[in-house]
């Protein structure tokens, strides 16, 4: 039977992560499924940015570097954001965009293959993967001489041919929301010779990811989704102890910067790795930014005395089932689809919805509701036969402060804009250039 708003009511007065709502400063009237793109302002963000400008960087000056912690910035967020993905202390830095960080372990992996197999010429990776992960998987292929290998999730352990040197996969599809065995794959790729590269961009403080416990290779991920660090938030990188601290020259991380040098300000004009991930820092951190980011790791670490990542992870599938069968039983004639993995171990937290029609007109109606969500174009060229040329109305479930009743609020608000035909005004249809 499908719930009522007053069975959803009751579900967010039993949930024992109702009070993590309160870290967020939510705009009144808005129910946001976009967390998957743009994480919610904590409420201790504005002060604490303010007081680095005023107090850090207008009192102290260059001396904030040292007095207000500056210079250790990269290593304090990564072990706050190490528990989340499995990793431990001293094995990851908040830094740079998750563009640069990818190509950092990119191109560190192809190093090593080139050192240990350099028989092995090619780069795998998923047809439908985030664009930019495949820009710079592109361009590294080229520069190199590899051949970049994409192909269908159900063909990914089929192409770990002996000539693979690496696979590179994002943990959570961003179209459609499906998510990777990461173990079991990884496992797959170490088979076959080659080395496994995770983008945890659409993972990090949604699901649970342990990286160490799927003897995963390298990781990066974004800051400012999930975990609400804001627009342009530094990301991550994560660089497994084994590969670390190799210290054969040829395959050093390519952006040899200052930051990332054993003694920075010893000022050698050679260059000297840090030891293990510090090594993978280039220049001077954007601390005004970084502060930012530590106060969004905050309000996800708050849910560790509730039962931290499998408590939120228990709590967005409930949502994402709950999104689904009220969509299903109250939008049945309307022409949507299920893009997104009804089984739990294959779903991330997000709901992707498919429509042949208007689906971005209707997902601009329903931000002119409060109903804040995005849209994805078509994808005809993915072959994968799950979104075809259709096109995804995209939904991010964030268990932080999204509940039960805003998931029914939403749907009805989808039902009106269907079943009026609301989507069709001329002000929906006006693309903008953000979707």
């Amino acid at each position: 039977m499908t719930l009522s708003l007053q069975d959803c009511r009751a579900l967010d007065a039993q949930d024992p992560l109702r009070d993590l709502r309160d870290q967020f400063k939510l705009p009144a009237g808005v129910i946001y499924l976009d967390g998957n793109s743009l994480g919610v302002l904590p409420r201790t963000t504005a002060a604490r940015v303010a007081q680095a400008v005023t107090d850090e960087w207008g009192e102290g000056l260059i001396r904030s570097w040292n007095s207000a912690g500056w210079f250790d910035l990269p290593q304090r967020l990564g072990d706050k954001i190490a528990p989340l993905i499995g990793a431990a202390p001293g094995e990851v830095v908040a830094t740079d965009s998750t563009s640069i960080n990818l190509y950092k372990v990119l191109s560190a992996a192809l190093s090593m293959a080139a050192v240990d197999a350099p028989t092995r010429r090619v780069l795998v990776s998923e047809r439908s993967n985030f664009p930019t992960d495949l820009y710079v998987a592109e361009a590294l292929c080229r520069e190199r001489g590899l051949r970049l290998h994409l192909v269908e999730p159900g063909d990914i352990t089929a192409a770990l041919t002996p000539d693979v040197a690496v696979l590179m996969l994002t943990h959570v599809n961003y179209r459609t929301g499906a998510m990777h065995d990461m173990p079991s794959i990884t496992a797959a790729a170490h088979a076959a010779g080659a080395l496994a590269v995770w983008d945890l961009a659409h993972s990090a403080g949604a699901v649970p990811v342990d990286l160490h416990g799927a003897q995963a290779d390298f990781a990066v991920g974004c800051g400012y989704k999930y975990l609400n660090g804001g627009p342009g938030a530094p990301a991550f990188v994560w660089a497994h102890p084994r590969h670390a601290d190799r210290k054969d020259p040829d395959i050093w991380q390519p952006l040899a910067g200052w930051w990332g040098h054993a003694a920075p300000f010893a000022f050698t004009p050679d260059y000297r790795p840090a030891a293990g991930i510090t090594r993978y820092l280039c220049g001077t951190q954007p601390i005004l930014s970084m502060v930012a980011l530590e106060c969004g790791l905050d309000t996800v670490l708050a849910a560790g005395p509730l039962g931290g990542m499998q408590a939120l992870r228990k709590k967005s599938l409930a949502l994402t089932d709950l999104f689904i069968e009220l969509v299903e039983a109250r939008c049945a004639r309307e022409g949507l689809g299920l893009a997104t993995p009804r089984e739990h171990a294959a779903r991330g937290s997000q709901v992707c919805l498919t429509r042949v029609e208007g689906a971005y007109a209707i997902v601009q109606a329903l931000i002119a509701r409060g109903v804040i969500g995005d849209f994805r174009s078509g994808d005809p060229q993915a072959g994968s036969g799950r979104t075809g040329s259709v096109d995804i109305l995209r939904f991010g479930f964030t268990p932080l402060y999204i509940g039960f009743e805003d998931v029914w609020n939403a749907v009805e608000q989808l039902r009106q804009v269907l079943e009026t035909a609301e989507w069709r005004r001329p002000e929906f249809n006006r693309k903008n250039a953000v979707t």
